[in-house]
């Protein structure tokens, strides 16, 4: 179905995490490549009272603003002010996650399928969060990328065994140009070890010298990317991008762990190789078929709601 060409007006809530934005932020993006969307940047911190406000129906956010088509949200502080805002000014309501809140208060619920969400008719789960990646097939072959996250609540980190597993996959790749970005977790000791022993056909690019695009640039040219474990975001990012993607082993705490349940499932699917299985002799495989999630909830919110009748 076609989409309407009036702007679609879209109310963002944000919570001031880069995380949240990226996920608001990839699926305005996959809704641009079929229609007009004006958004309106809205912070949840600035709304004191939002359960007043929900209850009453008078709520000041968004004063001057055009009424939303969409309003949107991830991160838990924006589920109450986006409810206000509709009950206020109208529109439909999605949220980006799992909320705390009962599922049928939502228009709309974006949920990663590792949540295991309750089956509803407002529901949508998803391989990971949305991103902004796009996918490319033109990817470069000698290109290639480390991801390198950090300690987390989920995992047993070590420095000196996730450097030598990146040693070992430079030894076997030596024609490939590889590039590592570090993250805002990647402790201060890992650095120090990249510094201490360089590697001649790998440059490292440090999370504070990386802008707001070098990454979907780089995933955009990478043929192979392989990510530290315990960041799971950037795996789906990368499987978006169309890279075959390794898993570098950092140990989950529990084995039942959620997100270790989603990458256990990638790896049964054959869409990422874990280190371990990769030193067995399993190839990195790129994705039998793009990955877009983001494109795949524009594309229902749009034959959904805003097709033109």
């Amino acid at each position: 179905m076609v989409a309407s060409r009036c702007p679609v007006i879209a109310w963002c809530f944000t919570d001031g995490k880069a995380g949240h934005e990226n996920q608001v932020q990839g699926l305005l993006t996959a809704l641009r490549r079929h229609t007009p969307v004006e958004d309106f940047p809205i912070s949840a911190d600035g709304h004191r009272y939002p359960f007043w406000s929900l209850l009453t129906g008078r709520d000041a956010t968004g004063a001057g603003l055009p009424d939303p088509d969409l309003i949107v949200g991830a991160g838990r502080a924006t589920h109450l002010p986006m409810l206000a805002a509709r009950r206020a000014r109208g529109g439909r309501v999605i949220v980006l996650m799992k909320p705390d809140l009962p599922l049928s208060w939502f228009d709309l619920c974006i949920i990663p399928r590792h949540d295991r969400p309750r089956r509803l008719p407002n529901v949508m789960t998803t391989r990971g969060v949305l991103n902004r990646i796009h996918y490319r097939a033109d990817k470069d072959k000698t290109a290639g990328l480390f991801l390198v996250g950090g300690p987390s609540a989920h995992v047993d980190w070590s420095s000196e065994a996730l450097f030598g597993q990146i040693s070992e996959v430079l030894e076997q790749a030596p024609r490939i140009r590889w590039q590592l970005a570090t993250s805002r977790r990647t402790p201060a000791d890992f650095v120090d070890m990249l510094r201490r022993h360089p590697f001649a056909q790998m440059s490292v690019v440090p999370v504070e010298e990386a802008g707001p695009g070098w990454l979907p640039e780089q995933l955009g040219v990478a043929s192979v990317v392989w990510v530290s474990s315990d960041s799971v975001s950037m795996v789906y990012e990368a499987l978006t991008s169309g890279a075959a993607v390794g898993l570098l082993s950092v140990p989950y705490r529990k084995q039942h762990d959620r997100l270790a349940g989603g990458l256990r499932e990638l790896q049964t699917a054959g869409l990422v190789t874990a280190y371990e299985d990769w030193r067995r002799g399993r190839v990195l495989q790129h994705p039998p078929e793009p990955l877009d999630e983001a494109g795949r909830c524009a594309q229902w919110i749009l034959d959904e709601w805003l097709a033109d009748d």
